[in-house]
């Protein structure tokens, strides 16, 4: 295993041999998974707002957030997105709502259209209108109605399958909306039963060749049965959080053994710091929703 650091807070895991995996394999299975390999992947961010440290958190205690150091390590993410070949889009019309960083829950992207989802608790629902006149740019929009609950969170991309948490956050009925939106455009929802953590992609997360990274403490495994599964270590439990852009890797800085594990499989893997964002309860793909522009 080698690793090479770069400027700012990224550091990038690479294998000393590369495991194959054809590229229809990776196209399909991959988040970013439409066929179109170089379509450009637009990412939408939300700067911090200074009151992040009124976010709701469940899982996790009240530590204290380092706010200068929040943005930074925000900057940072946003320049390994870009590393990666992805466009940022930095929105900034919700700075006063404590959660705006964590814009991956007001919609879902998929290559057909933008889902907006309806947020599981009252002190979030306000994020959504600015993040959707953003995604009007790209898509389709149409919307989880109330008194559904489903958050971006708890929606996860494999080839065209949707896993969606059954979680504190998202309801049956928002997985209902989901199914009915979604099944004529040829795509499966499988609804995965979520305890002990927020959102079923706090406990499970797709690789680019398909196969899934999870914490089996935090998410009903047997719903996802015909998967392979990839266990996080046990003293990353909150390692099964990786985003991706095409066949490059997203992890958290602490979760050193889950990145080299991954490039393991013949990935590059790009670490980051957000040890700020990881006290408000959140992860490397809460921080983005990532677009990708397919010719129509």
């Amino acid at each position: 295993m080698q690793s090479r650091g770069y400027a700012g807070n990224e550091k990038v895991y690479t294998a000393d041999f590369k495991r194959e995996t054809s590229a229809n394999q990776l196209l399909e299975s991959s988040i970013m998974g439409s066929g179109m390999k170089n379509a450009p992947v637009i990412a939408i961010t939300h700067v911090p707002s200074p009151r992040m440290k009124e976010c709701v958190r469940t899982f996790v205690g009240d530590s204290a957030i380092d706010m200068d150091l929040a943005r930074r390590q925000h900057a940072g993410y946003c320049a390994v997105l870009e590393e990666c070949g992805a466009e940022i889009v930095r929105l900034d019309a919700n700075v006063d709502l404590p959660d705006a960083v964590f814009v991956e829950d007001a919609a879902i992207a998929l290559n057909e259209m933008i889902i907006v989802g309806a947020m599981g608790v009252e002190s979030r629902k306000a994020e959504t209108a600015a993040v959707v006149t953003a995604l009007r740019n790209y898509h389709e929009v149409k919307r989880i109605n109330p008194p559904a609950t489903l958050e971006g969170g708890d929606v996860l991309r494999a080839g065209r399958t949707l896993l969606v948490g059954k979680s504190s956050r998202t309801n049956e009925a928002g997985i209902s909306q989901l199914r009915e939106l979604v099944e004529p455009l040829g795509y499966r929802v499988r609804a995965v039963p979520v305890h002990g953590c927020l959102h079923l992609k706090t406990g499970c997360c797709a690789l680019p060749d398909g196969a899934l990274l999870v914490n089996r403490k935090w998410i009903d495994c047997e719903a996802i049965g015909g998967f392979e599964l990839i266990d996080v270590p046990g003293e990353e439990p909150w390692a099964a959080n990786v985003a991706l852009i095409r066949s490059s890797v997203i992890v958290p800085a602490n979760h050193v053994r889950t990145a080299e594990k991954i490039a393991r499989r013949g990935f590059e893997v790009h670490g980051v710091d957000i040890s700020e964002f990881q006290k408000a309860e959140g992860g490397v793909t809460c921080l983005s929703i990532l677009v990708e522009q397919v010719a129509q």
